[in-house]
């Protein structure tokens, strides 16, 4: 595999590619039939609307939501590209992923205007609140975030993992991948999208699981993690592994950039993004998906402990162990703990495959990469289907609106295929862009959010926010935000306030930056333009709901819902002081 076809951070690494045994298999095979029986039944569904296709004729249950939150946003760039930001930067990163109480947010706040709107995307409800233009400016903001993110990071992600395993050549892994899933997708929508991810979720959190519990008992238990992780230090001031919040000198996390930034990236990915919002979308009523995202929100308290911190057991037994188990993690991993630049992992993305090439057992090889394969699929399944949903209903149907139903769904297909070739053929690009799979992820996140998610939250909080307010703001956002991407990609010539903010600062203190400014240009224009009427916000804005849709929302919770929300909570808020 030619190191010019991959980014710079997928390394070459002599390692033995793990022979399967014919216990692997078979459960490789279980999974594939249980897979193959799903795809058959809901094939067998026509699928005449596009109401069918895209939003699985809204009757999805709770469970299935919730598992469908879980593993659309869980994808193989998780396991590879979290453990390996794990094995680099210890704790820092869990921000982004202890953000359950932000699906909580979508459930309990989001979920009542979403349904009363009755929109199929997120576009198409910013048209309702503002005007056409911002619904065509979210839908090339958010098709272009697919390209630049979820296709090129999964698929790169998928087509590692493969390699390092079963040393498949990477682009056939990777390829081969996204036609198996590209074709269930495309034959049952989001039917077959949220069916499979019931079945996928519990396969990758048992391979996970059992990742953690073999790294745990190898390294000798999570008193040894701390020990080893929590005497690496990180930066110059006095900041370690285990460490949450870090200070505010530090170069990567910031602790003002890292808490605030991953807030504005969760609010707008959970609450605001089409790619999640989708399946509460799907739900029978708003009962339904409220308890959907409660599910979803206990799911998502997982990633930090069966993706990230494997990543720090990693380290840890390449730190401290001279076993063969330890000399291969470190001999992979790049290992040099006192290296001046702080980058004492050299190739943090392999950690997670080194993991299961030394540790796993026969038979629990197969279940692991069962996880990694279901990782692959549920996330580009749920890509699939909502940009060919974007497309479809917010360009293709607006312009031509008397389109037969069953042309729509053709023109979502296709359009989805164009996304994926677009997002593959970007992975020669990222190569420029970063050290990590999940870092660079978080960064280009950091550009997209801050002007979706505060015209989001005004418009929703604030009735006066008019659609002037709103269209420029995104626009906003989309010029500053690819500045700050070109600069990513091209270095500058020299160093000056203009390159310091578009280049050297801190990603996620940017964002912060940002997201405060679009925030200050939403109220400025607002003051000075048209307000909206109340008939154009009734229902979808804070104070305009009818008394039928109050009393609407309030039957579709209890005190169980309550009693599980403040649980979540509580577990978000005992994980910061533990790690703080």
């Amino acid at each position: 595999m030619s190191s010019k076809l991959l980014p710079s951070f997928v390394g070459e690494v002599d390692l033995n590619r793990i022979s399967l045994h014919y216990l692997d298999w078979i459960v490789i095979g279980i999974f594939a039939l249980a897979m193959i029986w799903i795809c058959l039944d809901v094939a067998r569904k026509k699928k005449e609307t596009s109401g069918d296709y895209f939003l699985s004729g809204r009757s999805a249950t709770w469970i299935s939501i919730g598992a469908s939150i879980f593993a659309s946003n869980i994808g193989s760039e998780h396991l590879i590209g979290l453990a390996g930001t794990g094995a680099s930067a210890g704790m820092a990163q869990a921000h982004w992923e202890m953000q359950g109480w932000l699906i909580l947010v979508l459930g309990w706040v989001f979920v009542p205007f979403y349904e009363r709107s009755m929109v199929y995307t997120m576009p198409e409800f910013l048209e309702r609140r503002f005007n056409r233009s911002c619904r065509t400016i979210l839908t090339l903001i958010s098709l272009c975030s697919y390209i630049l993110t979820k296709v090129s990071v999964t698929v790169l992600a998928g087509g590692l993992a493969l390699n390092t395993l079963l040393g498949i050549n990477f682009w056939v892994a990777a390829f081969g991948l996204v036609i198996i899933t590209a074709i269930y997708t495309v034959i049952g929508g989001m039917e077959s999208v949220l069916k499979t991810s019931v079945l996928q979720t519990p396969i990758l959190l048992l391979g996970s699981l059992v990742i953690l519990i073999m790294s745990l008992n190898e390294l000798g238990g999570w008193g040894k993690m701390m020990e080893i992780c929590g005497g690496q230090k990180v930066n110059n001031y006095g900041d370690s592994m285990v460490n949450l919040m870090r200070s505010g000198k530090d170069e990567n996390f910031p602790w003002y950039g890292a808490l605030f930034g991953s807030a504005i990236i969760g609010f707008w990915y959970w609450c605001t993004d089409q790619y999640i919002v989708q399946r509460v979308l799907s739900g029978k009523n708003q009962k339904e998906s409220i308890r959907g995202t409660i599910f979803g929100a206990y799911l998502k308290l997982t990633p930090v402990f069966f993706f990230l911190i494997p990543g720090m057991l990693a380290f840890a037994l390449a730190a401290s162990s001279n076993t063969d188990i330890g000399k291969s993690l470190a001999a992979a991993l790049q290992l040099d703990p006192n290296a001046p630049d702080g980058k004492f992992v050299k190739n943090p993305d392999i950690a997670f495959p080194m993991l299961v090439n030394t540790l796993l057992p026969i038979g629990l090889k197969g279940v692991v990469i069962c996880g990694i394969l279901a990782a692959l699929m549920s996330s580009l399944a749920s890509l699939f289907n909502s940009s060919a949903t974007l497309f479809t209903i917010d360009i293709y149907k607006r312009y031509r609106p008397n389109t037969e139903e069953k042309k729509l769904v053709v023109i979502g297909r296709i359009a989805t295929v164009v996304i994926v070739v677009l997002g593959v053929l970007w992975i020669f690009v990222i190569r420029k862009m970063g050290d990590s799979l999940y870092s660079y992820l978080q960064s280009i996140h950091s550009l997209l959010s801050p002007s979706i998610a505060s015209v989001f939250l005004l418009g929703v909080s604030w009735k006066k926010t008019s659609a002037k307010a709103g269209m420029w703001t995104l626009l906003y956002g989309i010029i500053v935000g690819a500045i700050r991407l070109v600069t990513m990609i091209v270095d500058p010539s020299s160093v000056n306030v203009f390159t310091y903010i578009f280049k050297f600062m801190n990603v996620y203190s940017f964002c912060v930056i940002n997201f405060v400014s679009c925030i200050v240009l939403l109220i400025v224009i607002t003051l000075f333009t048209e307000k909206p009427s109340e008939e154009q916000i009734k229902g979808i804005c804070f104070g305009y709901a009818t008394p039928e849709q109050k009393e609407e929302t309030r039957r579709s919770w209890n005190a169980v819902d309550i009693i599980n929300s403040v649980v979540i909570m509580i577990v978000h808020v005992i994980f910061y002081i533990y790690f703080w």
